[in-house]
């Protein structure tokens, strides 16, 4: 039920964004164009990564069973796994929020070809990692 309530939300979000504001809700190009997009676009960039940064504070805080992780692992593998998940968003160019769920409402076939990417990667890593 929490993955189909995110999935709602994300979708509400970026159906808000792209509506209100003709902008792609891609969390990648956000956090790169932050630093380096027209000093005009900055400011709702950095609002909504505060937004973000705000959200998961206010569950850690008031709903942290929200938080807890069915498969932990040592904190080196999440963060060679974040690594590789950032190395593989920038040479898609952009990431599972922009391609998989702006992208692919589009119908941009660029998106379709890499979500199916991401998806087929995901899959294998998983299935990989299990039988280490």
């Amino acid at each position: 039920m929490n993955a189909l309530a995110g999935g709602v939300l994300i979708g509400i979000s970026a159906a808000l964004l792209m509506g209100l504001h003709g902008k792609i809700l891609g969390v990648t190009g956000i956090i790169r164009n932050a630093f380096h997009h027209d000093a005009a676009e900055r400011p709702w960039r950095w609002a909504f990564l505060a937004g973000v940064l705000a959200v998961g504070i206010l569950v850690k805080l008031f709903a942290p069973a929200l938080l807890e992780i069915a498969h932990p692992a040592s904190p080196g593998l999440y963060i060679v796994s974040g690594l590789l998940v950032g190395y593989g968003a920038a040479r898609a160019n952009g990431c599972t929020s922009g391609h998989g769920v702006c992208g692919i409402s589009r119908l941009s076939s660029r998106s379709i070809v890499a979500t199916i990417t991401f998806m087929t990667t995901s899959m294998l890593t998983v299935w990989i990692v299990k039988r280490l």
